[in-house]
């Protein structure tokens, strides 16, 4: 094939975003590709593509790829030069020979795989359920990115699902992106966005800094972080005393009561404008404008929800389609995601039918805890003394980074990373085996943001000797015993099988088609048959033991829920760790576009703030608490409030000044509610370093 005349073949982006973008990708020869773009065809994809995937063969050719499994004899966290390269056969021994002798020392709980979202692919990301069910191995609660959205938004509409997308570009008159800075992170929602704004409609902001989707508003709500009950609270009391709300559909939807509207009497714009550092007025601009608006559309982020109150603020967020009766109209009502909209059968994907109720369930955001030995963590059972991690990078993206990195360098912690390049992670592992990335493997894709289906197949072989997950859940189950029909199947039975018993077509026809629309008819879709909670109404006062095991008593209205890691005289400002645009979570953080673009982890501080502190644009700062303190370089900027610093994020530890990343500053508290991790609810002091660090 020649590199000089390329084509386009179909895939699906996997990276743990919303978008789950519908792709084209020039494939020069078997083993190369050139550009990739989004998928013109694809009614929600409609061409648009962010830069750090359209560069993506700086990825995949990537002279840091992992090409061959190592054995690590040097220190840990040394990098390459402390690893020598080892087969396939002998790494997958040594890794099952060690389970086993763990295993007989502890007990089966003592192992750990440990795994998120580095592919959204679902039998690349979840395979790894299967093993961990069919053996025993401690189960995991996955609250770093998620539980506390989902938590929020299922207790009030009782699914994790909401209204297409694609009718904000010819029907909604009003789009409210709240908690979610959709340039850096969704730039297809922008694509649809910007159709209706050409038809003069409104386009609303709700985050702690005017960041690049922020200054594209026609309205910005730059408020307090973890402050987002408060000002949906708020809004509520002026819709109901303006009568703006829509009062037949609150009685016929929902369960909105008189007690209900008393508990709000008091919620005024003073009170809002206190707590969320919102001027009055500019908090009842927002709700006339949503109020007289009733086809606005709310496109709920995760970035909000990461506090301790998260879950709480989610719920409150989402009772304003619901005041006003939004949901009626097209182009009206709210998106958090549509992951629960493909209901797909997975059991042979994650072992759901070999599951022990009894076994215990670790909490994912306390790895540090965890490893560290925390006995309340540990619920009384075994260490965690193996650990086989796929799809995440914990040294770089937990909380508590410092003590996780205390965990990781227990010497009697057998670890096995399965990565695709050298991360702060694969360097404290003793074994480390070299994964392909999603164009060197099948997968099938769901998406939050949109409502396709897709199923891809490689692009390209596999680089020199990565092998994909499925090929490693498999071969260990082997050497281990474990038994399941997942097992035995290829990656490709495996979709096509998935597939067959949730009653869609075949993996090949969703393939020859590019993808399968699992879009709901115009009252599905809209909860206009019946919300999905038990009496099909949507619920103000939610019952939050309905979604699992809750950690403290919930707050039986909206409100604000102050339990936040409050600013303190010693600690008076409030960090917010936000995405940067070139990286996703820890990807991309080694492509030199993305780094080039990005530059050096910085601080934007306010001037004021800046000036008081004796602080210099491109000078350093060390912000503090309990946990730690980091030193970056200040960018001076006043599109935030006084006591508020942003540090966008994720940046490999060794980029900073001393080698500390942001997260070592996050705490692992678990949200309120059914947990969740806390990344932007952190009470911070700031300090000039005497010495300034070019």
């Amino acid at each position: 094939m020649s590199k000089t005349a390329p084509i386009r073949v179909k895939s699906t982006c996997p990276h743990d975003c919303p978008s789950a973008c519908a792709l084209e990708v020039e494939k020069l020869d078997e083993r190369t590709i050139g550009r990739v773009y989004g998928a013109k065809d694809n009614s929600y994809t409609s061409g648009t593509l962010c830069a750090k995937v359209g560069n993506y063969a700086e990825r995949v050719h990537h002279s840091g790829r992992l090409s061959k499994p190592l054995r690590r004899t040097g220190s840990k966290g040394v990098g390459l030069e402390a690893f020598v390269e080892i087969s396939w056969e002998e790494a997958l021994d040594e890794v099952s020979n060690r389970f086993k002798e763990l295993s007989e020392k502890y007990g089966n709980e003592t192992i750990w795989p440990h795994f998120y979202a580095g592919t959204m692919g679902l039998v690349q990301r979840d395979g790894i359920e299967r093993l961990r069910h069919t053996m025993g191995y401690s189960r995991q609660h996955s609250t770093i990115c998620s539980a506390a959205s989902d938590a929020g938004w299922k207790v009030g509409t009782g699914a994790k699902r909401g209204v297409d997308a694609r009718e904000i570009g010819d029907h909604s008159d009003v789009v409210v992106l709240w908690g979610t800075n959709a340039v850096h992170t969704q730039v297809n929602l922008m694509h649809h966005v910007a159709q209706a704004c050409k038809r003069n409609a409104k386009l609303v902001v709700v985050d702690p800094y005017r960041n690049a989707t922020a200054k594209r508003a026609d309205l910005h709500i730059m408020l307090q972080p973890g402050s987002d009950g408060a000002l949906a609270t708020t809004l509520m009391h002026i819709l109901l005393k303006e009568g703006l709300a829509d009062r037949d559909y609150l009685a016929e939807f929902t369960d909105f009561s008189a007690e209900l509207e008393t508990h709000l009497d008091d919620k005024t714009p003073e009170w809002g404008e206190a707590i969320t550092g919102v001027p009055a007025a500019t908090i009842v601009e927002f709700a006339r404008l949503i109020g007289q608006n009733p086809k606005s559309y709310y496109r709920f982020g995760y970035g909000f929800t990461r506090s301790r109150n998260g879950a709480f603020n989610m719920h409150a967020a989402s009772c304003l389609p619901a005041i006003t009766g939004a949901w009626k109209y097209k182009g009206g009502g709210a998106l958090y995601s549509n992951a629960e909209l493909f209901k797909l059968d997975k059991t042979l994907i994650v072992g759901s039918d070999v599951i022990d109720g009894n076994t215990r369930v670790l909490d994912q955001s306390r790895i540090g805890e965890i490893l560290c030995g925390n006995p309340i963590d540990l619920q009384g059972g075994p260490p965690i003394t193996g650990l086989l991690i796929q799809n995440t990078n914990p040294m770089m993206v937990s909380p508590s980074s410092l003590k996780v990195k205390k965990g990781f360098e227990r010497n009697d912690l057998f670890v096995c990373v399965h990565e695709q390049f050298m991360t702060d992670t694969a360097a404290m592992a003793d074994i480390v085996l070299p994964a392909t990335t999603f164009l060197e493997h099948d997968d099938i894709y769901i998406a939050g943001g949109h409502t396709f289906l897709q199923v891809a197949k490689p692009v390209i072989e596999p680089y020199a000797d990565a092998r994909p997950n499925h090929y490693v859940i498999c071969e260990l189950s082997k050497r281990l015993g474990a038994e399941h029909p997942g097992f035995e199947m290829t990656t490709w039975e495996l979709i096509d099988e998935t597939l067959k018993r949730s009653g869609f077509p075949s993996a090949e026809e969703i393939y020859k088609n590019s993808w399968l629309d699992c879009a709901r008819d115009f009252e599905e879709a809209h909860f206009l048959n019946g919300f999905e909670t038990p009496d099909k109404k949507f619920h103000f006062s939610p019952d939050w033991s309905r979604l699992g095991k809750v950690n403290v008593s919930m707050p039986k209205y909206p409100d604000h829920y102050s339990v936040t890691d409050k600013r303190s005289d010693t600690k008076p400002y409030r960090l917010v760790t936000a995405p940067a645009r070139q990286f996703l979570n820890s990807s991309f953080t080694e492509t030199p576009t993305s780094q080039r673009r990005e530059g050096r982890p910085t601080a934007k501080i306010h001037s004021d703030t800046c000036e008081s502190l004796n602080l210099k644009d491109g000078g350093v700062v060390r912000i503090g608490n309990d946990q730690a303190s980091v030193l970056v370089h200040v960018e001076v900027y006043d599109n935030l409030q006084k006591d508020v610093v942003i540090v966008e994020s994720i940046w490999p530890n060794e980029h900073f000044v001393e080698g500390v990343g942001i997260n070592s500053l996050v705490s692992s508290d678990p949200g309120h509610g059914i947990g969740g991790a806390v990344f932007h609810d952190t009470a911070v002091w700031l300090r000039r370093e005497e010495s300034q660090v070019a």
